[in-house]
């Protein structure tokens, strides 16, 4: 039999008699139940033996006992019937403005404890919006929503294009940035303000643009000196502590190590390095924000939660 044959007769219906017939403990009680004649219910019973060309159930007592193979279409067929439930209440769901999913570039300098903290009350209202979260770094933040790959950017460095009027922006606040490196790296006990010259001499750790084209934006190196690149700032943070290299840490993320000990903070002949960071996302052409995306950008509003996000060190 075909396999379009097959799902004629695997029907919702067809499944939900399986497990009726296991409960009843008989074919005529489950009849009864049902409100059929038992020859009817059992042609059905007979259509789906055929159709997979197994016995469902055994047939050697009075009692209708379910074969293994039965068992095992008992149990996908209820998994198959609750997610057909489930998507029945997604779809009725989304019919009332969710995005069926809203998909976030974060940059890795966003604190992971405030955004899954956000995740957290977000999946509280049990919305029917899946929620993606893409990592990005440096103009890949951007690029990734402006390619339509994602619908909020979260911790832009540069500013979008003013003429795509599709895109908007708001700020998100300012990461101060300072310099560290590991107790026992070479820089550590050298004196300050340390001078490029110096730093030069010893190998950085650098985030690498996640741009998908082009190649990216650098921040903070001196040309010539050697590179450790890592995917975020996570992974830099980690290589600094184990003097893999020096670079700059946003503060937030460095500060807990400073005051233990595990980084240095040193002085550097150049400027106090702050980035101003934005949020931005797109707006559809002729119609409004799902309400997913509404959501966001109304916890993005509150001054607490742009603070938190780019102020909140780890905590597990």
């Amino acid at each position: 039999m075909s396999i379009n044959s097959i799902r004629d007769v695997l029907t919702p219906e067809a499944l939900s008699l399986i497990g009726v017939v296991h409960r009843t403990g008989s074919m005529a009680a489950a009849a009864r139940e049902l409100g059929v004649v038992p020859s009817a219910l059992t042609y059905r019973i007979r259509q789906m033996e055929d159709a997979l060309d197994v016995l469902l159930f055994d047939r050697s007592s009075r009692q209708a006992r379910l074969t293994e193979a039965g068992k095992e279409l008992l149990r996908e067929g209820e998994r198959l019937l609750a997610e057909l439930d489930a998507i029945a209440n997604r779809v009725k769901r989304v019919a009332t403005g969710w995005e069926p999913q809203l998909t976030l570039a974060v940059d890795s300098v966003i604190s992971r404890t405030t955004l899954m903290e956000l995740c957290e009350a977000f999946f509280a209202l049990n919305p029917p919006t899946r929620v993606k979260i893409r990592e990005e770094a440096l103009s890949g933040t951007l690029q990734a929503l402006t390619s339509g790959q994602a619908d909020l950017a979260i911790g832009v460095a540069i500013e979008p294009a003013t003429s795509n009027t599709s895109v908007q922006s708001k700020p998100l606040g300012t990461v101060r940035f300072v310099y560290a490196v590991a107790p026992h790296h070479p820089l550590a006990k050298a004196p300050e303000p340390l001078q490029d010259s110096l730093i030069q001499q010893h190998r950085a750790v650098a985030v690498a643009d996640s741009v998908q084209r082009g190649g990216g934006l650098t921040l903070g190196l001196l040309g010539g000196q050697d590179v450790f690149t890592v995917p975020g700032m996570p992974a830099k943070l980690q290589a600094q502590l184990r003097g893999l290299g020096g670079g700059f840490l946003p503060e937030y993320m460095a500060r807990p190590y400073i005051d233990t000990g595990r980084l240095v903070a040193k002085q550097v002949n150049r400027p106090t390095r702050q980035v101003r960071l934005s949020y931005v996302w797109r707006t559809p052409t002729g119609t409004g924000h799902g309400r997913a995306l509404q959501w966001w950008l109304a916890q993005l509003e509150k001054p607490a939660t742009r603070a938190a996000l780019l102020e909140r060190e780890a905590t597990i």
